[in-house]
């Protein structure tokens, strides 16, 4: 259908398909982390299925993007039962067919039981994973078919765009967005509003909206997963913020690896512009906006605007010296406003429901809610979106549901390689921009690791640094010598080469990176070893004098002599006869870790 003015849009939501046509609709997840576990084979042997009963007249699959509890993937979704089946397999078609679909029984061993609980959980709403939750960004993701722009358009879809373009000036608009108290999701939190209205009043009629999609750090994946459960909501909020600026051009900078997102995005621009919603005259207006995607080649450094604009215009991905910013002079020399995916995702209902919905949610200074991703030493891995004021320990516990084996959570690190850690002292912190910055972190993209007591923090800062190291674009001497000499430091301790003294140097040397380097990325890469450093010091001196043991041994007192330990050493460092106490040539141990893994009693005692 071709929407020519609003009533085309309201007409062609009252015809669209929608769950309440079907009896029961089955959601399947076709996530990337879900598709990595075979979720389009269940997808088609459930199409199968219902071809050979007859039930696609009553019994409608959508194919869906994630419901952010990937730990438990591939997941199916029942409605309007409101159950979920987790850890899904090919297999399991057949019964949940049979049993569910068919005979309305639910298949109680696939549902998902929580933590030190006897009974499964039959309602998806009854799982602690989500009860905390509040989805606006991830509103349509596990709810609707990406690459199906009449599921979005039955959810409301484009009807901001039609209430902006029929009842706002682009002057109202960024109002709107100013007083929601909306900022950036992907980095400092700049004002949205407000970096809307300073590309607005730059004189010029070429303007350009950019979306960065080039989501880098590690451990990330909440843009990633928007486009691929919602594409349709970035493009409308594209439009919305050219409108507001007065641009007719959006541009999408989104990495060639995000196959799947890319793939969807291309589609909905396609169905889009076929509806008449993207390109000349949108609902009959004067206003009119294309878009297109850019690929990039996954540079981390490409995260940061400027660098991100001269990859677009194809420069090496280098960032330029701010002010100008790029509201002034940004792609092709001409104002840009760059917001990231998460961004763009909460314009649309801001703009259905008010500014003042938005910003009752949330804290004083930081509006709305937050996406994050989960990951490392935690039970619920995964997707979670909370409001802003939530605490750390809200999350990891009630949420991510604790430590898998119940070992002591002793820090997190956010904000990826740019941010920094939290340590359980500060985990009923409420978390909103201001308190991350007071801790020496940053809220970044959203990137969550979760680690335990026996994570080792001089390490995991040199896996910060080295990431970042590697990634600097080398255009200015502070982050290209500087990161590479910290990180030759944190080698020489780790492998019991340094001295003290070289803890002053490593301080010093992230001091001068943080105050001299030209963008942001450059200036906040010290910051994993100066967090850690600053709260876990003591690690530091142990490597700096030499205290600390740098292999593993066992405990003769709760050896059982499985062998386990000897069978899974990739060097053959352990000995010891079956059923009796073995041990670890520390001659020969490369510390790997692997015996400690191995071992099912805990006996290996870690350096």
């Amino acid at each position: 259908m071709r929407v020519n003015n609003y009533n085309d849009l309201k007409e062609w939501k009252k015809v669209c398909p929608r769950k309440a046509d079907y009896k029961i609709n089955v959601l399947v997840c076709n996530g990337t982390s879900c598709l990595s576990s075979d979720s389009e084979m269940l997808a088609k042997i459930l199409e199968k299925e219902m071809l050979n009963r007859d039930l696609n007249g009553e019994i409608r699959i959508v194919k869906t993007g994630c419901f952010g509890f990937c730990g438990q993937g591939p997941i199916i979704k029942i409605e309007p039962d409101d159950v979920t089946y987790v850890q899904v397999k090919v297999e399991d078609i057949a019964e949940i067919v049979e049993s569910h679909l068919v005979n309305r029984i639910v298949v109680s061993r696939l549902l998902y039981k929580e933590p030190n609980q006897t009974n499964v959980v039959e309602q998806s709403s009854g799982m602690n994973f989500y009860k905390k939750q509040m989805r606006i960004a991830l509103r349509n993701c596990g709810e609707i078919d990406p690459e199906n722009i009449e599921d979005y358009i039955v959810n409301n879809g484009y009807f901001a765009l039609a209430k902006v373009l029929q009842e706002y000036t682009p002057d109202e608009v960024i109002k709107i967005v100013k007083e929601s108290g909306l900022r950036g999701r992907g980095g400092g939190g700049f004002n949205t509003g407000l970096k809307w209205e300073l590309t607005r009043k730059v004189p010029g009629r070429e303007k350009y909206i950019v979306c960065n999609a080039d989501e880098g750090d590690p451990g990330a994946f909440m843009d990633r997963s928007i486009l691929e459960g919602d594409p349709h909501s970035v493009l409308e909020a594209m439009m919305i913020a050219g409108y507001a600026i007065g641009a007719s051009q959006g541009l999408i900078y989104i990495r060639a690896e995000y196959g799947v997102a890319t793939n969807r995005l291309y589609r909905a621009i396609k169905d889009a512009k076929e509806a008449g919603l993207i390109g000349k005259n949108i609902f009959g207006t004067d206003f009119s906006f294309d878009i297109n995607i850019k690929l990039g080649a996954g540079a981390f450094v490409c995260g940061e605007e400027t660098a991100l604009i001269r990859s677009m215009e194809g420069f090496r991905g280098e960032p330029n010296k701010k002010p100008p910013f790029p509201s002034v002079q940004g792609f092709r020399g001409k104002p840009t406003s760059v917001n990231n995916v998460e961004t763009f995702a909460n314009v649309p209902a801001i703009i259905l429901n008010g500014s003042k919905w938005f910003s009752s949610i949330g804290t004083e200074k930081s509006k709305g809610t937050k996406v994050f991703a989960l990951a490392g030493q935690i039970r619920n891995n995964g997707l979670v979106e909370v409001p802003m004021g939530t605490t750390f320990r809200e999350i990891i516990y009630d949420i991510g549901g604790g430590h898998p084996q119940g070992k002591e959570i002793k820090a997190i690190q956010i904000g990826g390689p740019s941010g920094g850690v939290i340590t359980k002292d500060f985990f009923d912190t409420k978390i909103d921009y201001e308190s991350l910055l007071g801790m020496g972190a940053m809220m970044g993209s959203g990137g969550m690791i979760i680690m335990d007591e026996d994570n080792d923090m001089v390490k995991i800062a040199k896996f910060y640094l080295e990431f970042t190291q590697d990634e600097s674009c080398g255009k200015c001497t502070p982050c290209r010598i500087g990161t590479k000499r910290m990180y030759e430091i944190l080698e020489n301790l780790v492998n019991m080469k340094g001295k003290p003294e070289d803890l002053d140097r490593l301080r010093i040397l992230g001091e001068n990176i943080k105050n001299t380097s030209l963008c942001g990325l450059g200036q906040t890469a010290p910051n994993p070893v100066l967090s850690t450093m600053k709260y876990f010091m003591e690690e530091y001196e142990a490597y700096a004098y030499r205290t600390k043991r740098t292999t593993y041994s066992i405990d003769p007192k709760l050896c059982i002599g499985c062998t386990k330990c000897a069978r899974n050493c990739p060097v053959s460092c352990i000995e010891g006869k079956v059923k009796e106490p073995h041990y670890i040539d520390e001659t020969k141990c490369i510390a790997c870790g692997a015996c400690y893994e191995a071992c099912p009693v805990h006996a290996i005692i870690k350096p």
